[in-house]
């Protein structure tokens, strides 16, 4: 798997999309970075060590070592979670995906061992893979029912299901926790869109309610990538905005079933994908 990542990696980081990315994710990250509050001194050590328009100093990666393993000092400390890659050993947009996902935490200065990836599609040879780019696999399907736990956590999910979003959006549905989250996945926007507005306030209640909750910045689309980034944006959540909720939105805390729901798109613990 060695070659392939290599090659994949160069073609993103000599894109069009690469450049213009990464600043899309400056701007999210440093209106994040601001949210968080940062103690005096900590917030611009953490911006200046974000390089997010160089290239990674190769000089200073210890030879042998996993590239992103290095924690900057002043670097704020960021988890990371990838749901739903799929199987990158056989499909070119699972493979361009999780190679931007690789880049991107080096590019943060997020150690690898700091990102859980899961996807239930992994065969035992992809988990091997993870394991020796020193990613942290889990070893159950949380269904995105992931808590951020009072740290800042960037979820990166591109073109997951759309229960997988809302079941995230319910495991962090308090002002405190979703001002701590980042997300990286399918529009937002787009689904509001696409789907009926009592679809989407059915089966879909969490997204439904954050929809004024939230900002979103559209990863570039172009035409070398159409099929890997297409419909995907950064979103975050600025606690101003969350205040301006109705006091009412937090306190509908119900876990979504999905009992009537069709074309679920996610798979389920100890079930078979549902169509």
């Amino acid at each position: 798997m060695t070659m392939p990542f290599s090659l994949n990696r160069e073609d993103l980081l000599l894109s069009d999309f690469w450049s213009l990315a990464l600043e899309t994710i400056d701007s999210c990250l440093t209106k994040h970075l601001e949210q968080l509050k940062a103690p005096d001194g900590t917030l611009l050590e953490a911006l200046g060590n974000l390089h997010l328009n160089s290239s990674p100093d190769e000089s200073a990666v210890t030879p042998g070592a996993i590239p992103g393993e290095t924690l900057v000092p002043g670097t704020c400390r960021w988890k990371c979670v990838c749901y739903g890659i799929g199987n990158f050993a056989t499909c070119v947009i699972a493979r361009y995906q999780l190679t931007f996902l690789l880049l991107f935490l080096e590019k943060c200065r997020i150690p690898r061992r700091h990102c859980w990836v899961y996807d239930p599609l992994f065969s035992q040879l992809e988990i091997g893979v993870l394991n020796s780019l020193g990613l942290t696999v889990l070893n159950e399907n949380e269904e995105g029912k992931r808590s951020v736990d009072g740290e800042p956590t960037i979820f990166y999910m591109p073109h997951c299901g759309t229960a997988l979003y809302n079941n995230l959006l319910w495991s962090n549905w308090s002002l405190d926790a979703l001002s701590q989250m980042l997300l990286i996945g399918n529009s937002f926007r787009g689904l509001e869109e696409r789907l009926l507005g009592r679809i989407l306030q059915k089966n879909y209640t969490y997204i439904a309610k954050i929809l004024k909750g939230l900002e979103e910045l559209e990863l570039p689309e172009t035409s070398q990538y159409t099929d890997v980034f297409n419909d995907t944006s950064i979103h975050w959540f600025p606690v101003q905005k969350l205040q301006q909720l109705p006091t009412d939105t937090w306190a509908f805390q119900e876990e979504p079933d999905y009992q009537d729901c069709e074309d679920l798109e996610i798979i389920r613990r100890n079930k078979t994908r549902d169509h």
